[in-house]
């Protein structure tokens, strides 16, 4: 496991816990963490993925600067679906990465794979 998170901290700069839930920032959550972060904010993406996946190793630079675009207006986190089996199974996650848009508690937007920055921005937009 420290080979992986090592290898993730070389191509994001971040180890795997160094998120934090700060405007701007990707923030790691746990499936306890789901629900109470769904009922306080109002736009949140959910990025579903392991650490063994390249797409999903590919999407954290997109993520990041788009936290960044988005801070204020859009809460971004990650849940890694090795660790966390509730919420997947109950978004029906098969492949990774999915990710989720909520939009006041409910599920507006659901796409799988890898997707560029541009493509990812104009699916956030169309949420808002």
């Amino acid at each position: 496991m420290a080979k992986k998170t090592e290898k993730i901290k070389e191509k994001t700069g971040k180890a795997k816990n160094e998120e934090k839930s700060g405007s701007g920032e990707v923030k790691e959550i746990t499936d306890a963490e789901f629900e109470p972060l769904l009922k306080e904010n109002d736009a949140i993406l959910v990025d579903f993925f392991a650490e063994w996946c390249m797409p999903c190793v590919m999407m954290v630079p997109v993520m990041d600067e788009l936290a960044k675009d988005f801070a204020g207006r859009v809460v971004f986190a990650k849940m890694n679906v090795d660790e966390n089996h509730n919420t997947p199974a109950k978004f029906k996650i098969m492949s990774i990465p999915t990710l989720l848009i909520f939009k006041k508690g409910e599920l507006v937007q659901r796409f799988t794979g890898a997707l560029s920055y541009d493509m990812l921005k104009e699916k956030i937009d169309s949420c808002l």
